[in-house]
């Protein structure tokens, strides 16, 4: 339930740190007239977001077993590649989003009603897709016939809606550099456990050979329907009888991968964020000097 919690709160984090600085930004430059196109792209995108996961849960029961496994071992792969992908880039771009968001939606102002629209929706959506696509991995990945693993999604992404709500007020300020670095790392070992699920599943579906192959077997001292079993399982997508293909891509994805990802950062903000920063500051500072006077 942790690991899945995890991922409701760093994906749903992510799309609420971009709704709370689309809004702010229209509502300190005086551009409130602006944010019902706004709500509308964020509406949209979330309701595809929806529509995308309830077409990958009720379409795939159609399919017979082996289309199941199938489907569902090659989505979890691609989840993965789209979840590594966003947390190398959040990590890169958490200190700068703002800035990158702000040129967007400037850009966007110029241009009228149907581009605010096209902003939010893409802003959100793909945060949205990616959200829908790893949950529905991963909970397939951690399912044990309850709703523990759906439940902890849930919470997470309230939780998400919570800290937006607190980051728009003001009333809550954390390093966001750090906090998506160490989630991050966190959903990095995660998708571990998903690739590894999806791996199995493929070898399920036979697309795959090596399914009696398996590296070990501890069962019986790690069973999984045990309290600690179940825990191990809803944290790390653990299970104690892996083939030899899943224990080898799981161990050729985890480790470079982490490697990577926590190795530092070597080059700085593009000289157009560097811009946009400026102009910012520079409109801050108007905006308390007009204040002021």
């Amino acid at each position: 339930m942790f690991g899945n919690y995890l991922i409701g709160l760093r994906e749903g984090l992510e799309a609420s740190l971009v709704v709370c600085i689309l809004i702010a930004y229209l509502v300190k430059t005086g551009r409130r007239d602006a944010l019902k196109p706004i709500w509308i792209g964020i509406g949209v995108a979330v309701g595809v977001a929806l529509a995308f996961g309830a077409g990958l849960e009720f379409g795939s029961q159609e399919l017979t077993f082996e289309a199941q496994e199938l489907l569902g071992g090659s989505l979890s792969i691609v989840a993965v590649v789209l979840v590594t992908w966003m947390v190398f880039w959040m990590r890169r771009t958490a200190r700068h989003l703002k800035a990158e968001l702000h040129g967007k939606l400037d850009a966007a102002l110029q241009m009228g009603t149907g581009a605010l629209v096209a902003t939010a929706f893409l802003a959100v959506g793909r945060e949205g897709l990616e959200t829908a696509l790893f949950v529905w991995a991963s909970v397939r990945a951690s399912s044990d016939g309850t709703s523990a693993p759906l439940v902890g999604v849930l919470l997470g992404l309230a939780t998400a809606v919570l800290l937006g709500w607190l980051f728009y007020r003001g009333a809550l300020r954390i390093n966001l550099a750090t906090f998506f670095t160490w989630t991050g790392g966190m959903l990095v070992v995660v998708a571990a456990g998903v690739l590894a699920y999806g791996v199995h599943d493929l070898q399920e579906a036979r697309f795959l050979d090596g399914l009696a192959n398996k590296a070990f077997d501890i069962s019986a001292t790690i069973p999984p329907d045990s309290w600690y079993g179940t825990l191990l399982k809803g944290v790390f997508n653990f299970q104690p009888n892996p083939t030899v293909l899943q224990v080898t891509v799981w161990a050729l994805y985890l480790v470079p991968t982490l490697a990577l990802f926590l190795a530092p950062i070597g080059s700085g903000p593009s000289v157009r964020v560097k811009k946009q920063k400026a102009t910012d500051e520079k409109a801050d500072a108007e905006a308390s000097a007009e204040t002021t006077a």
